[in-house]
């Protein structure tokens, strides 16, 4: 062998060590990366607190905490970043391959996410890949094992297992310190079994959105809350931020609730004195008042008392027991009810009402009977409540504190709420609620149809109705309230007794006995006084 040939013989041999050296450089490097399990390359999330559980009233699991893998790279031990993005889109096609090869080219960087969240099969099939430079990070994720129940008010975590909404935002604090999980008011069969209502309703009013909240009402406890559409938490990052799911109507929308508020007219007005039940008001003619009518939908055509304004909802009667009461007196009782404020219920999104600019005779008749006004669901129905809870509202609460003293804001006499409750109970017994009636739970309660506001003025075409209810009438225990967003037109119009009516009273057929509440019917007893039954009190 010649000089030369020695020479070349030893320069390739020094080739060779030198690659040598470098690929056992590397794989030294992936021998000394954090721990392989089952050939995956894992990088462990250090010492990271899981964040609390969220269950129900019984404990039952709704948000928890579990581990994910996430993709990252090295884009320093890549040889060919676009042929590794290619290969990676290959198998997670929500990889943008032109974006994801830049990165990977950015030899200045020791670290890219490539995916977040990984699923087990997602995670073996990029194994299975065999490319260079990426392992697998582990993380704590969070997951939702009931899927849409009380979305809303579950909430979301971001990418980085911060909460982003709903519960999982107003108690991130609490949440992220870890240890015993939170215990919600919400009951998970009672909240499925609105829920399950109101897909029904959905399916057969055709809405364009909805809210109903059931609240026991001497404690404040929320034990259902849902919203329409429903949220998956779990898909949260894939939803859009402007999807309509993602608002919690509930606590979230503002609504002009129409007729719900006549009885809160009629109570301040009893409680003021201004008016005795037995006072009877002339409904025959519609009231003009500055360029404005305001008349009823179904004219009376008759005097007729308190009562009967309640049962068949007559506007121009609620408006002549308004300006009874007075506009000074009418707002001093909606502040104590608490409809002049956001509701301080333990959600971030709680919105604050809209009312008029300006206070005088025009608006406080129509905000008699919830027109001019536009408050939440929830601000609504904390006020309502109130006639199930001795005149006494209590501020509302989904989070369960043992040592929570609730605090009470007495808005009427018992003696009031009483008298109102009989008059609600006539309008589900023969007024305009008698498809919210359930045999055996004895419901009180009001309609309320109310057209949407639109730039301009108000469209006829489109309504938002409501029903607000009590039960059991004899004994209330449970305020709730359904408002449909938009329902379309049925058989008998697209007015709250004909669909927010009979869906409360699905609802409360499903929940009573949910709730531990045994039906009773009535029975046939000798007429007299000292038999005189619930529903013969209406008449007072």
């Amino acid at each position: 062998m010649t000089e030369a040939s020695r020479h070349r013989t030893r320069l390739v041999g020094l080739g060779l060590s030198a690659l040598f050296v470098v690929l056992a450089g590397k794989a030294g490097y992936l021998a000394l990366s954090p721990d392989r399990e089952s050939g995956h390359l894992v990088a462990r999330a250090g010492e990271q607190v899981a964040r609390a559980d969220i269950v129900d009233r019984n404990g039952e699991q709704l948000a928890t905490s579990v581990t994910v893998y996430s993709l990252v790279a090295n884009p320093q031990l890549i040889w060919d970043p676009r042929e590794v993005a290619t290969r990676l889109a290959g198998v997670l096609p929500e990889i943008d391959t032109a974006s994801l090869t830049e990165r990977l080219s950015d030899q200045s960087r020791e670290f890219v996410w490539v995916k977040r969240g990984l699923t087990p099969r997602q995670r073996q099939t990029v194994f299975d890949l065999g490319l260079e430079g990426l392992w697998f990070k582990e993380e704590i994720s969070r997951a939702y094992p009931r899927g849409t129940l009380a979305g809303q008010v579950l909430g979301f975590v971001n990418v980085d297992g911060v909460g982003a909404g709903g519960v999982e935002f107003s108690q991130n604090e609490r949440l992220t310190a870890g240890g015993e999980p939170l215990r919600l008011t919400i009951d998970n069969g009672v909240q499925a079994a609105v829920e399950a209502e109101l897909a029904t309703s959905a399916a057969a009013d055709g809405f364009e959105g909805a809210a109903v909240i059931l609240l026991e009402a001497r404690t404040g406890e929320v034990r259902a809350m849902a919203s329409w559409p429903p949220f998956n938490p779990n898909r949260s990052s894939d939803i859009a931020m402007d999807d309509p799911s993602r608002m919690n109507r509930a606590t979230g929308a503002l609504y002009e609730l129409g007729s719900v508020f006549k009885p809160l007219t009629v109570a301040a007005a009893l409680e003021a004195g201004a008016i005795r039940p037995t006072d009877m008001f002339d409904v025959r003619r519609p009231i003009e008042m500055r360029g404005y009518t305001i008349s009823d939908i179904h004219p009376i055509g008759t005097r007729v008392d308190v009562t009967t304004i309640i049962a068949e909802s007559s506007n121009i009667g609620t408006v002549h027991i308004n300006e009874k009461l007075g506009p000074r007196r009418q707002q001093e009782f909606l502040k104590t009810a608490g409809l002049l404020d956001r509701s301080p219920v333990e959600l971030s999104g709680s919105a604050a009402p809209i009312l008029p600019e300006r206070m005088d005779d025009l608006t406080a008749a129509t905000m008699a009977y919830g027109h001019g006004i536009a408050v939440t669901p929830m601000a609504f129905l904390s006020a309502f409540a109130a006639f199930a809870n001795g005149g006494e509202r209590v501020q509302p609460t989904l989070i369960v504190d043992e040592t929570r003293k609730p605090k009470r804001v007495r808005v009427m006499s018992a003696i009031t709420a009483d008298l109102v409750n009989a008059m609600m109970r006539e309008a589900v017994l023969t007024g305009t609620g008698k498809n919210a009636e359930v045999g055996g739970y004895r419901v009180a309660g009001k309609t309320g149809t109310a057209e949407k506001p639109v730039p301009g003025g108000y469209d006829d075409g489109r309504n938002i109705s409501s029903f607000a209810a009590i039960f059991p009438y004899d004994s209330p225990q449970y305020a709730m309230i359904v408002t449909l967003d938009d329902p379309k037109a049925g058989p008998g119009g697209s007015v709250a007794s004909q669909n927010a009516a009979p869906t409360a009273g699905r609802i409360i057929e499903r929940v009573a006995p949910l709730l531990g509440i045994a039906p009773r019917f009535e029975d046939f007893r000798p007429a007299g006084d000292a038999y005189r039954s619930g529903d013969e009190r209406t008449s007072l």
